[in-house]
């Protein structure tokens, strides 16, 4: 599949890092080196402008590394670039840890998967299927 993409940053174009992997690392597009103080967070921009096919998303998750040896995540995990948006890719990053952390113009700070979705067409009814789960949520089915 190709997409269209228009790169305002100085950073290669996000890319698949193995022949198996889901996601793209997203770089910080930054003038500046950005601290994020504990609990604190921030939009950080990528330079990154997208124009996805219909039926598909973009998602911006969390680098796996970066959340466990930093406490640094995307706070809206997964984050939605829907087929229709046009302005710069953005990634909520939050500080979990309990020290600053510094964020450095270039730094992979995020990683984006491509997904096709369905769109959904609500049938109203009055009364829905039975289940041996039923109403049973959170923790309902055991450890």
């Amino acid at each position: 599949m190709k997409i269209k993409i228009i790169n305002k940053s100085n950073h290669e174009l996000p890319k698949y890092e193995t022949a198996a992997s889901a996601g793209m690392d997203l770089r910080a597009n930054l003038s500046e080196s950005r601290t994020l103080k504990p609990l604190e967070r921030s939009i950080v921009g990528t330079g990154l402008f997208i124009e996805l096919p219909l039926g598909y998303e973009a998602q911006v998750r969390p680098r796996s590394g970066l959340a466990a040896k930093n406490g640094i995540t995307v706070l809206n995990a997964p984050g939605t670039i829907d087929a229709d948006y046009r302005g710069e890719i953005g990634v909520i990053l939050v500080n979990l840890s309990n020290d600053a952390f510094t964020i450095q113009n270039g730094e992979r700070i995020a990683q984006m998967v491509i997904a096709k979705h369905e769109r959904a067409q609500w049938d109203n009814v009055d009364e829905l299927s039975e289940t041996d789960r039923g109403e049973g949520g959170f923790g309902s089915t055991g450890l």
